[in-house]
């Protein structure tokens, strides 16, 4: 990546920028996810309808990371990222408004294609900051965004309490939006990568070839987001269902697993100049796959929180390293190298909870939840998927 001088400051400034969009990123989901339950009471609708009316937001991701990677490459991230912060608060408004399901659904796919081009940009800059500070980085930008998650989910938690509607929650939580959007704007560091002339040995994006090592890395993208969408969705149930415990109880184990999440990403960045990346995540992946292991062989619903709890580190440190070897891979092509494995990694998120479910119900639930520990246990092995790729001029 061709970089111009940058002084500590702009460098600073740009690193601060890349931690604002991902705290409005995470926010964003989370003020909507607190507010889903009032939004269903209000058009009336059963569990069934409210689950086609989601399945916009993750139909709207996928279409829109499928068109973002060409954008980024040709006008670059922060042309790309910026504008869609700014939209990101005025889709978070909209579904409010919608008087029925098809409409409700219309509105969400297009928050869906919002957040979908705003998760993959923010990333491709900040893999630019992360080269242009030459220290790794992406770890605690996505902590950050989990943060914005727990921020969003309070805030619009609070609100609801305090008895406003979702319209006016999304409205307050939009102009904070806006407002972190305005000061990104202002810090947001603008990098050039020099056009490639080199060649990736095993195919790369740009070259017609068929780069079999991003595949692998959106395998391990897939992996972990299989992974970590089981934890969110059966956790608590398996605790409640499987272990006896009590349902306050059993929230402990995705509460766990959210906790350890992020304080693993927090420290990510220095494990990764520590061991390097491909150690990281082996490293990672081997306790994720011993956490969720042993949370399913220790029948006691304290051994589930722990286990759970040891499976969000684990699982912390991948995507993030995952999606940094992503973008240095023909850092001319970023935005297409991220955007294939992003929606690859994202279908596992969406795939994950149908899969668990599907084989719990021929299996059992215990017995389903060996697949991600597997999978753990595959990102693992695989973990050399993230050594630098092989150029020839």
């Amino acid at each position: 990546m061709h970089v111009t001088t940058l002084d500590r400051g702009a460098l600073v400034r740009g690193r601060i920028a890349v931690c604002l969009l991902f705290l409005l990123a995470g926010m964003a989901i989370g003020t909507w996810t607190a507010r889903v339950p009032s939004i269903k009471q209000g058009l009336e609708l059963s569990d069934g309808r409210l689950s086609l009316g989601l399945l916009g937001i993750a139909a709207g991701a996928i279409t829109g990371m499928q068109v973002v990677g060409r954008l980024i490459d040709r006008y670059g991230s922060v042309k790309v990222m910026l504008p869609m912060a700014f939209a990101q608060s005025v889709v978070l408004v909209i579904p409010a408004f919608m008087p029925d399901l098809v409409t409700l659904a219309i509105a969400l796919f297009a928050f869906g294609v919002v957040h979908g081009v705003l998760d993959v940009a923010m990333n491709a800059n900040a893999v630019e900051v992360e080269q242009a500070t030459g220290r790794p980085l992406m770890s605690s930008f996505h902590a950050v965004f989990s943060i914005g998650g727990f921020l969003g989910a309070a805030l619009g938690g609070l609100l609801a309490h305090a008895g406003l509607t979702p319209a006016l929650t999304f409205a307050i939580v939009a102009a904070i939006i806006a407002a972190l959007a305005l000061w990104a704007s202002r810090w947001a560091l603008t990098l050039t990568a020099e056009p490639s002339t080199e060649t990736v040995t095993d195919g790369a994006p740009g070259t017609g070839g068929f780069d079999r090592g991003l595949l692998l890395l959106g395998v391990l993208g897939i992996c972990c987001m299989i992974g970590e969408g089981a934890a969110a969705d059966w956790s608590s149930v398996y605790l409640r269902d499987n272990l006896g415990s009590s349902a306050g109880f059993a929230a402990a184990a995705y509460a766990a697993f959210s906790i350890m999440m992020t304080a693993g990403r927090l420290a990510g960045d220095r494990l990764t100049t520590l061991l390097g990346p491909v150690t990281l995540v082996r490293g990672c992946g081997l306790l994720a796959a011993a956490g969720l292991g042993a949370a399913l062989l220790i029948d006691h619903p304290v051994a589930g929180v722990i286990g759970f709890g040891c499976f969000g580190a684990g699982l912390s440190c991948i995507v993030p390293q995952v999606f940094s070897a992503a973008g240095r891979r023909d850092p001319a092509r970023a935005g297409q190298a991220l955007a294939r494995v992003a929606s690859l990694s994202y279908v596992g998120f969406l795939a994950g909870p149908v899969l668990i479910g599907s084989v719990a119900a021929l299996v059992g639930l215990p017995r389903a939840l060996a697949i991600p520990a597997l999978l753990a246990a595959f990102v693992a092995v695989a973990a050399f998927a993230l050594r630098p790729a092989r150029f020839t001029k």
